[in-house]
């Protein structure tokens, strides 16, 4: 019994006290950090003793209030500002609504994210105000109404800095939430933007400009914001002593506030700020066109280093290594023929790749391929090095076609005409077209006007299906050769959904034989997924017509270059219209297109500058195409080539 007692004693020194002197310490240290936190709460709506740079926070209509005070919320953080827009007595609400919008209709800045309201700050309100913060409901019912107290007693003061220009800056705006509550990342950023627009007004006014001692220290204090800000985009980018500098530039554009007589000489300012940005918009948008052009039309590294490395590895080969099996099948007409144009190889294998891809039987599918001398030997290393499964591949170089000359083509002629190089390349004695889409070098080529010479290539086929290098294919296409075409020559899907693909928009209907002739308002067709009837184009001469039509355009007053004005012509009233779902287009130019339209479309054609192996492809669209890559592939590893 005697040894129990100093145990029970040892146990209560070692565990009861511990608790007991912990739990009052908590108790204590909890009521200061509550002490603490109220008194600065308080303090901080006592920061300044000017009536002009306190502001509100957000409470109840109390009948002792004088005038309703709005609060402009920025940052819940003790280094950010709050603009407190005060009503003016002398205005009425329309007055002073009217003002608010022509400010904030012209002054950049200007940011609206739910719910939170930034404006260009006035020169008369939070001109040094750094800790002023919004009511916690959760704070306390004491802090409330201290808080209210102060107010009241900042509301009844007298406005000391009221002149003619804060009629013209002023706004009032209420918030509807006591505790509404937000953080934005970059609202310094934007306050600093703000009020360097601010002062480039104030910098040129006339009123300014007679105050050179005002102007020298304007002109430095822009310059501290400016390199305050820097590049930064949001507020933990910015430098420690940017604050500093806005508080010195805020305080200089006070002090002057009055030399500014009325709202007038402002708008005028703010009306040539405007008519410069908007002429610098136009100056951009011709830029950023002229770039796109230049980047449609060059060829990124991957794509040179890859014919190059093919070339080399072609020309490494055995003969008998340098063929194709299955060359048998290339004239069976009971087959599907496809003819594909292209100098691009990778374009080129996509559209193989997904074709077969979605064949039932593959070796039925017959693929000619076209290509220049300077690609013919890469185009037939990559489908040596990649057959696509059991369909037969042949791939010809234009060269090849001994027939196709100047003496039997006009547009080959014309192409190699000096008049045309000096149209395409706008020398001094040409009076070039000033679209740019017509320096794109595909309209020197002939790979371009091979499409109307299908007959001759294919002596012994009746159909063939013609596909652009810039499509994918999503269905089997097998079902088009048994579309009957009803005795027309070719097979496409229309375009008048937009008033931009008729006939006016192609063909220059102030010509006489234009206007003749057509319609302004016949719909259009599209190139790029065709079925064509070789045999009917052998009956009506369709070639001939071409060719008549050429010869007519040799000044080019008819249409400007490309095959899509000349094909409208020589199909005009043979082409019949292939339902929409077989050939959609637009994804090289349209970022809005229907996904649904997409998803069920046979083929997809990336018509326009975007395509998807440039860096300009629009991302949304790129997968359809990447996924009949492989990226895997040795060619391409070599290459740097990347989705």
């Amino acid at each position: 019994m005697l040894r129990r007692e100093p145990v029970l004693l040892l146990l209560c020194l070692t565990v009861l006290a511990p608790i007991l002197l912990y739990t009052d310490r908590l108790s204590t240290f909890s009521n200061s950090i509550w002490k603490n936190d109220f008194e600065e709460e308080v303090s901080n709506l006592n920061f300044r003793n000017e009536p002009s740079r306190l502001n509100a926070v957000h409470q109840e209509s109390s009948g002792t209030i004088e005038e309703p005070i709005g609060v402009v919320y920025l940052d819940n953080s003790s280094s950010s500002d709050q603009i407190s827009a005060q009503s003016h007595g002398g205005l009425d609400a329309d007055s002073r609504e009217h003002r608010s919008r022509v400010l904030s209709a012209a002054v950049e800045g200007i940011e609206s994210e739910e719910g939170v309201i930034k404006l260009p700050s006035d020169e008369d309100s939070n001109l040094g105000a750094e800790n002023a913060q919004f009511v916690d409901e959760n704070k306390g019912d004491d802090a409330l109404k201290a808080k209210e107290v102060e107010v009241k007693k900042v509301g009844k003061r007298p406005n000391p800095i009221s002149t003619k220009a804060d009629s013209c800056n002023h706004q009032t705006i209420s918030t509807t939430k006591n505790n509404f509550k937000s953080t934005i990342s970059d609202a310094k950023v934007r306050q600093l933007k703000d009020r360097l627009i601010r002062a480039r007004i104030y910098q040129g006014l006339p009123s300014t400009k007679s105050n050179p001692h005002f102007v020298r220290e304007l002109r430095a204090r822009i310059r501290e914001v400016q390199r305050a800000l820097g590049d930064a985009t949001n507020d933990a980018e910015l430098s420690k002593n940017a604050y500093e500098k806005l508080k010195a530039l805020e305080e200089t554009l006070a002090r002057n506030q009055q030399a500014q007589d009325d709202c007038s000489n402002v708008v005028k300012k703010l009306r040539a700020m405007l008519h410069s940005t908007e002429e610098q918009l136009r100056v951009h948008r011709k830029q950023a066109l002229f770039l796109t052009q230049l980047a449609a039309k060059t060829l990124p590294k991957g794509l040179h280093c890859l014919p190059l490395r093919l070339s080399t590895e072609y020309y490494t080969l055995d003969p008998s290594q340098q063929q194709f099996p299955n060359q048998e099948k290339l004239e069976l007409p009971n087959l599907y023929h496809y003819a594909l144009f292209s100098d691009n190889v990778l374009a080129a294998a996509v559209v193989v790749n997904s074709t077969v891809f979605h064949a039932k039987n593959s070796a039925d599918h017959v693929f000619h391929v076209v290509t220049d001398k300077l690609n013919y030997a890469a185009m037939r290393m990559w489908f040596i090095a990649n057959p696509p499964r059991n369909a037969t591949i042949q791939v010809q170089s234009v060269d090849e076609f001994t027939w196709l000359n100047s003496s039997y083509s006009p547009v080959l002629k014309q192409l190699s005409s000096q008049s045309m190089i000096d149209y395409y390349f706008r020398t001094q004695r040409a009076n070039s077209d000033a679209n740019l889409k017509y320096r794109n070098p595909k309209y020197l080529s002939i790979l371009n006007h091979l499409r109307f010479y299908l007959p001759v290539i294919f002596p012994k086929l009746d159909k063939v299906v013609f596909l652009d290098d810039d499509i994918v294919v999503q269905k089997d296409l097998t079902k088009l050769w048994a579309i009957n075409l009803k005795g027309k020559v070719n097979g496409a899907v229309e375009t008048c959904g937009e008033s931009f693909h008729r006939f006016d928009r192609y063909l220059n209907f102030s010509n006489p034989l234009i206007a003749k002739n057509f319609d302004p308002h016949a719909c259009g067709w599209a190139y790029g997924m065709n079925v064509f009837n070789l045999a009917e184009w052998r009956k009506q001469n369709i070639t001939e017509i071409y060719h008549s039509w050429q010869k007519l355009n040799q000044d080019r007053t008819l249409w400007k270059l490309g095959t899509l004005p000349p094909g409208l012509i020589t199909f005009w009233k043979r082409t019949f219209p292939l339902d929409r779902f077989w050939h959609v287009l637009g994804l090289g130019y349209n970022p809005n297109m229907n996904q649904r339209e997409i998803e069920r479309a046979a083929v997809i054609h990336y018509n326009g500058n975007m395509k998807p192996w440039l860096e300009i492809g629009i991302p949304r669209y790129r997968s359809y195409w990447s996924k009949f890559v492989d990226y895997d592939q040795a060619y391409l590893r070599d290459c740097n080539i990347t989705p």
